[in-house]
């Protein structure tokens, strides 16, 4: 299974990022991920589901230990990249 993640931290500092922008951007690169696109306001990732998974926790624990306030996060499970419950909802 695939899975693509969208995530921002804050607060933001639109003179200089902030450490925890930093430490996310660093957590993430160093990922092994199949795509990766870091910005100034949002950053996505796309990758199976071990390695995503594995970095929501790291950038999550890392992030708050140098000053984030809030982590938002959307994951999706990408079309058609596995199994999926059939009697699951759409």
């Amino acid at each position: 299974m695939r899975l693509r993640l969208e995530f921002t931290t804050e607060p933001f500092d639109l003179d200089e990022p902030p450490a925890h922008a930093l430490m996310a951007r660093e957590v993430t690169l160093g990922a092994a991920l199949d795509t990766v696109d870091v910005g100034p306001f949002g950053n996505t990732v796309e990758g199976g589901a071990d390695e995503v998974l594995t970095l929501v926790n790291e950038l999550v624990s890392k992030s708050l230990a140098v000053g984030a306030t809030r982590i938002s996060l959307q994951l999706n499970v990408v079309e058609g990249s596995g199994p999926r419950d059939p009697e699951a909802a759409p």
